[in-house]
Order: C-alpha cells, then sequence, then structure tokens
C-alpha cells in the first residue's frame, strides 16, 4: 500500500479558503450569497429570480452567473406563495383519443410556455358533474392558477352543471358561451363549406358520416350538413354514425357503398374518412370516379391519403392561444365575460372529391 501521502490529510486544500468555491458549496447557496457574489442588492437578485423588467442587462447577467456558479436554484413554491401565483395552467379535458383534443392541449401548451406557464393536465374518464366537481378539487390540490376545459361533450350545456365562481375558467370546444368564456372552431361553418363544395360539383345530395352524438362538434357539423341540403333544396339523407375512429368509419362506409345513389360523402373527421375510403375500394367504388369524399380537421396525414384528401382545416393552434390568451386575460383583470369566439375554418380541396358520374 502506498504510505507517502498519509499525512496530506492535515493539509489544508488550496480551494478550501474562505470564500472559495468549495465553501460556496458546502451548503445550500442563499439568495444572500448570490449577491454578495454577484455584488448587488438581494432584492436585486429577487427581481431577476422572478423574471421582473428594469433590470440592466449586465447586472442581470452577473446574478445569473452568480446563480449558476454556486447552484442557486430559486424556491418556485415560496415565490408563488408570496406572489399569489403558481405560473401553471390546469387543463381538463374527457378523452385524450380523439385528434381534436389532442391538437388542441399541444397548442394549449406551446402557448402557454411562450407565456411562461406550465400546464397541468388531468383526464376525467367519465364525463358526469360530480367527476367535474373532483377534476377541480384535485387542479386545486395541485395548485393552478386557472382552468381550460376541453369539453367536447354536451355536459357543459346542462343547467345542473356549475362550474367553481373562484376559478377562472376557459372552455374549448362547447356551447356554453352564455355562461362562460367559450373558444371553438366554427363547426358549422366549416361543414356548410363542405357541403357547398360537393352540391357545387353537381352532387344531387350529399351523405353524412357523422361523430359521436354526445359531441358538440359532431352536433354542430351535421346540424350545418342538413341546414345546408335544405336551404337548396335537396333531399336529406339519413345520417350514419361513427365513434371517430377509422374502424367506425369502415363500418359505416360499407353501408353507404351498398347504395348506388350515393356519389358523395362529407366525414366528419378526417379517422372516419380514412376508413370510408376503404370500405369503399373495397366494394368496388372508385374515388372520386363513383364517390366523392370530404372530411374535416385537415390532420397532417390528410394529404397521403389515397387519394388525397378533401377537408375542412382547423386551426388548432389558434384555438389554443386564444384559450391561454383568455384565461391570463381573466386571472390578470378578474374579467368575468362570457361569450364564444369561433376560429375560421377554410376548405382545402384535394383528390378526393369531382363531379358525380353523370356530371362528367
Amino acid at each position: 500500500m502506498d504510505t507517502a501521502n498519509t499525512g496530506s490529510t492535515n493539509t489544508p486544500r488550496p480551494d478550501a479558503r474562505k470564500g472559495g468555491p468549495a465553501t460556496r458549496h458546502s451548503r445550500t447557496a442563499s439568495m444572500a450569497d448570490v449577491a454578495r457574489l454577484a455584488g448587488v442588492s438581494s432584492q436585486t437578485v429577487s427581481r431577476v429570480s422572478n423574471g421582473y423588467e428594469g433590470v440592466n442587462e449586465k447586472t442581470r447577467r452577473q446574478v445569473l452567473a452568480a446563480m449558476k456558479e454556486l447552484g442557486y436554484r430559486p424556491n418556485s413554491a415560496a415565490r408563488a406563495l408570496k406572489r399569489g401565483e403558481f405560473r401553471t395552467i390546469g387543463v381538463i379535458t374527457f378523452n385524450l383519443s380523439t385528434t381534436g383534443n389532442m391538437r388542441t392541449l399541444e397548442a394549449i401548451a406551446t402557448s402557454a410556455a411562450q407565456e411562461g406557464y406550465a400546464v397541468t393536465l388531468l383526464p376525467v374518464a367519465v364525463p358526469t358533474q360530480d367527476e367535474v366537481r373532483g377534476a377541480f378539487s384535485r387542479l386545486g390540490e395541485l395548485a393552478v392558477d386557472a382552468v381550460i376545459v376541453i369539453m367536447e361533450v354536451h355536459l357543459l350545456d346542462v343547467a345542473t352543471l356549475s362550474l367553481p365562481p373562484h376559478v377562472q375558467v376557459v372552455v374549448a370546444d362547447s356551447d356554453a358561451g352564455d355562461r362562460y368564456t367559450v373558444v371553438d372552431t366554427d363547426q358549422a361553418g366549416g361543414a356548410r363549406a363542405a357541403v357547398r363544395h360537393l352540391l357545387d360539383l353537381g352532387h344531387r345530395t350529399v351523405w353524412h358520416l357523422a361523430g359521436p352524438e354526445e359531441s358538440f362538434a359532431a352536433q354542430r357539423r351535421a346540424d350545418a350538413w342538413q341546414a345546408e341540403l335544405t336551404e337548396a333544396g335537396r333531399p336529406v339523407p339519413p345520417v350514419a354514425r361513427g365513434d371517430w375512429s377509422a374502424e367506425s368509419g369502415y363500418r359505416a362506409g360499407l353501408r353507404l357503398a351498398a347504395r348506388d345513389n350515393c356519389t358523395a360523402v362529407f366525414a366528419a373527421n378526417d379517422q372516419m374518412a380514412l376508413g370510408l375510403l376503404r370500405a369503399l375500394r373495397e366494394r368496388g367504388r372508385v374515388i372520386p370516379d363513383d364517390v366523392s369524399v370530404i372530411g374535416f380537421d385537415n390532420i397532417p396525414e390528410a394529404g397521403s391519403y389515397m387519394p388525397p384528401l378533401t377537408t375542412v382545416h382547423q386551426d388548432f393552434a389558434e384555438v389554443g392561444r386564444l384559450c391561454v390568451e383568455g384565461v391570463l386575460r381573466r386571472m390578470r383583470h378578474d374579467e368575468a365575460e362570457h361569450g364564444t369566439t369561433l376560429v375560421p375554418t377554410r376548405l382545402v380541396v384535394r383528390d378526393s372529391t369531382a363531379p358525380p358520374p353523370a356530371g362528367r
């Protein structure tokens, strides 16, 4: 065994002198430590760590460098209690499997991060009043500043449901603008544009593959489909029903393919349109020569369908941005504004729609 350095344990290390790095890291650094190292006041350190404006850029860099050297981490919980703000937005949603909800959630998280807020997600399996109350209670325990509810089902339209009055709430995808701040896509406008496009191509009528009955968006699109046909004096075919999935679109498509008078179908979302395309092809119907198909959402894959899918584009990023903007405005100004903001849609024409066989 090497014993040449047995006495070295009594020799002070060069970096252990007072004020050296070893001393700085020997205990948890405080705000006062950062202030001393940076040569500023503790108040300036506090302003930098809280992101306040008005701090000289050179001073800010000195403080950040001192924080890094000392390994200082601001106590976010203490700051939240002091300022009365947790910089966190809660999101309640009932279905994480649908494209609309997932893309809206992604947009909310992105917009919140740009504003310096985190997002706490709370999925609710069963959309009942008790579950909503429980979700708000759990979000309260998780310390959030406000809540965005992605409410695809009709629960908020029920007069018996009451969200906590002390919580700032913005709702996405609902028909409750008389009681809450609501942000939604122009569902009706998009559906009408889809039906009009098919009628303008020369189709006598348009069949509809609708979403689930409990869905607000599905109901809006179905109502607009029927209204557009009625106003044009065209027959209204019976509604086919799916659950947003491609598989449900396939099952409904097998039934629609058996109808020789079906030359155009408006599907309430792109996934069901995908299943519909498969069913029509399996039954020997050529798209768009025999049947035109149009979807709703304009998912990223829609242009890669076979054939590329004509669809209605939803601006999910704008819906998410407006939800965050609305909830922050309510937080900062305590505005109890109600009403619905509609985000416009646009028709994206691709190769899945054409004039009907007789029209050609």
